[in-house]
């Protein structure tokens, strides 16, 4: 058997990149969530994925939504994903908000958003898959969010005549 705690170290081996996802709740209210399990699905059509824990407060939200935003957070955002990581505030208080298809709260200053419908959603253990089919996309060009080994990272982009190298920074 595997120890979860072990699993959840090993794991964090992989550098993810961190974003924040968006939708409205049953009655209007913003709903958002720090991820960091986010990836492309396919090309045609035009689907990503991310998941959530079957424990999260915001659960029946996205159970219920048909939309919902990922923003890829952009290095100087660390801030952003700390606020949406928790519970139990006004997550969007002094935000600049705009919105997105249906309605679904869109954040400011990110590397990518993309605006997407709800496709499919899967059991995934603790977990529940979002699929969702893009809709809108946009982007912006600067350094991303990452998360590495249980802490934030950003790299540092380093060239030389022969190659290009990333070096991560991590976060003290």
């Amino acid at each position: 058997m595997i120890d979860a705690r072990e699993l959840r170290n090993a794991l964090g081996h992989f550098a993810t990149g961190v974003t924040v996802v968006t939708t409205l709740g049953p009655a209007g209210e913003r709903i958002g969530v720090t991820v960091n399990s986010f990836a492309a699905l396919s090309l045609d059509p035009p689907l990503v994925l991310w998941s959530l824990a079957k424990k999260s407060w915001s659960l029946p939200a996205f159970e219920a939504t048909g939309h919902f935003c990922i923003h890829v957070l952009a290095h100087d955002q660390q801030a952003l994903s700390d606020r949406f990581a928790k519970a139990g505030e006004d997550k969007f208080a002094s935000v600049e908000i705009s919105e997105g298809v249906g309605g679904t709260p869109l954040l400011p200053g990110c590397m990518a958003v993309f605006q997407c419908s709800v496709e499919h959603r899967y059991d995934g253990g603790d977990h529940i898959i979002l699929v969702g089919r893009v809709e809108h996309l946009t982007t912006r060009s600067t350094a991303p969010l990452l998360f590495y080994r249980g802490r934030y990272a950003v790299p540092e982009y380093e060239q030389s005549a022969e190659h290009k190298r990333v070096k991560l920074t991590l976060d003290t």
